[in-house]
């Protein structure tokens, strides 16, 4: 009888700590599916960030449903393309918190999507033969959670506003105010680097202010568990072009004779790392120490070796770091892509007239972005390489033996916010008390996002909140957000927007 009495006591006094925990879950089910209709129309809209006419028209469908939820909408011209502000204010009184997201996507290949057309929505579902379509109406069914939305721009980063617009729409038909003030920084050209935004931040620095920004981008963590991104590393690009022939010549005459500029420039790349795929240039790693704090917030996060190798069906990986969260505290140097001469059906018997690498260097707080390009140039000179910034001349191609043009450019560097910090506590407090445990912490993302102009001109901290799915494929055919993701996303914004800051 005593047990009896000790059990029932202790139901009573869990019971209403249970029902505070997720107490948006159902409502966030419940809007999640009624919006998809509403996600589906915005994705119609063709988004291409290298093709600013398709950007208009993403503008003005953001523009009227932000107006519709109350927002003070504002479009800030740029060098580029325009950046659109709103503004929703509760208390002039309450701290404003400004949320970040981009709705510009990348260009596709439609040969590469198993879908007819990227941008008209697809439902599927995970069979033994693949990713298979199914009728929109099994999104009545139970036990949607694992089913994907195939579009581009459907997780990055299309998906991520509209959960915000969900969210949002759900507290105004419930006659509730967010518990702050919201101001949404909308960018159109982030998959182009965003050219025109650290000239925007200083012209419009006082428009933009805030007392924290929030990023609404990026996959959570491989576990699942909800993720707070403390820093994202930033990115500059270098393209090498080598030279062989004025014009391709037949590999049968000319091929033990005339340098071939593909072999050249894969020479050139390779020297550039070791077998363990650390990049060799002096000082490319200069300045990155682990202190006794560091080491533990990168070994708290769930180990993601084996998950990724499953994912990526890979079996070795580069030895940077010890880990894959400590690898990625460090600049990365990457070959996106090459190009030489023709393949598969294309193929000809020819020694190529050029080779053309592009490559990304990820750099991190630590780096000086000048610094590492100037390095490259300093190795590739060592290697027996002239050096050039444009297409060499008669004069030119006669006069060296190796020549590569190198053109670069640095889109944005890193950022870092302190993670205990005022809004990494506020943060990781809603997170524990509301799902009931920690966040994973992630000190720096591996990719990157062009805010740092926020950090560094305005001093705004930044913290990333990301809600779709790792294994979304963005900026790759066949995107997609899980729908559990997404469902999950509106209730972790729900929690947020309800949340004094």
């Amino acid at each position: 009888m005593k047990n009896l009495f000790i059990f029932f006591l202790l139901l009573l006094f869990w019971t209403p700590h249970l029902n505070a925990q997720r107490k948006y879950e159902s409502i966030a089910q419940s809007i999640g599916l009624e919006s998809i209709d509403k996600f589906r129309s915005f994705l119609a809209l063709p988004n291409d960030a290298s093709k600013p006419e398709d950007i208009f028209d993403n503008i003005s469908w953001a523009k009227s449903e932000l107006e519709a939820l109350d927002f003070e909408v504002k479009t800030l011209e740029t060098s580029a393309l325009p950046l659109l502000l709103a503004n929703l204010t509760v208390k002039k009184s309450r701290p404003t918190l400004a949320f970040y997201m981009h709705l510009d996507g990348q260009a596709i290949d439609q040969s590469k999507w198993d879908q007819t057309n990227p941008y008209t929505a697809v439902l599927k579902e995970k069979t033994d033969k693949g990713f298979q379509s199914i009728s929109w109406d099994k999104l009545r069914d139970n036990g949607v959670a694992d089913y994907r939305i195939f579009a581009r721009s459907s997780a990055d980063d299309k998906g991520p506003f509209v959960m915000l617009l969900t969210a949002l729409s759900y507290l105004k038909k419930s006659k509730k105010s967010p518990a702050f003030n919201i101001k949404l920084i909308l960018d159109f050209e982030e998959e182009q680097s965003s050219p025109g935004l650290p000239d925007a931040v200083k012209k419009y620095k006082d428009q933009l202010l805030a007392d924290l920004l929030l990023i609404l981008d990026g996959p959570v963590h491989s576990s699942g568990k909800p993720t707070l991104v403390f820093g994202n590393r930033g990115i500059a690009t270098l393209t090498l072009t080598s030279f062989g022939p004025l014009m391709p010549q037949h590999s049968g005459h000319y091929g033990n004779y005339i340098p071939n500029p593909a072999l050249d420039l894969a020479k050139a790349l390779a020297s550039m790392k070791d077998n363990q795929g650390r990049v060799v240039i002096p000082g490319f790693y200069e300045g990155i120490r682990f202190d006794e704090a560091t080491k533990k917030i990168l070994q708290s996060v769930p180990a993601e070796e084996k998950a990724i190798k499953e994912r990526t069906q890979t079996k070795r990986n580069d030895l940077v770091g010890n880990t894959y969260q400590e690898s990625i505290q460090y600049p990365s140097l990457n070959i996106r892509g090459m190009r030489s001469g023709w393949v598969g059906s294309e193929a000809r018997t020819i020694v190529p007239a050029t080779a053309t690498a592009e490559l990304d260097i990820r750099l991190v707080v630590e780096s000086d972005p000048y610094k590492l390009i100037e390095g490259v140039k300093t190795h590739l000179n060592l290697q027996g390489y002239t050096i050039l910034d444009h297409v060499p001349s008669k004069k030119e191609r006669m006069r060296y033996d190796r020549i590569i043009q190198m053109n670069t450019k640095v889109a944005y560097p890193a950022f870092r916010t302190d993670t205990e910090s005022k809004g990494g506590k506020w943060l990781n407090t809603i997170f524990t008390d509301y799902y009931g445990e920690q966040a994973v912490i992630i000190r720096t993302s591996g990719g990157s996002v062009p805010i740092s102009p926020f950090v560094s001109e305005l001093g705004v901290p930044a913290i990333g909140v990301p809600t779709v799915n790792l294994d979304n494929n963005q900026h790759s055919p066949n995107e997609n957000l899980r729908v559990g993701n997404y469902l999950n996303g509106i209730e972790c914004f729900l929690a947020i927007l309800t949340t004094k800051y």
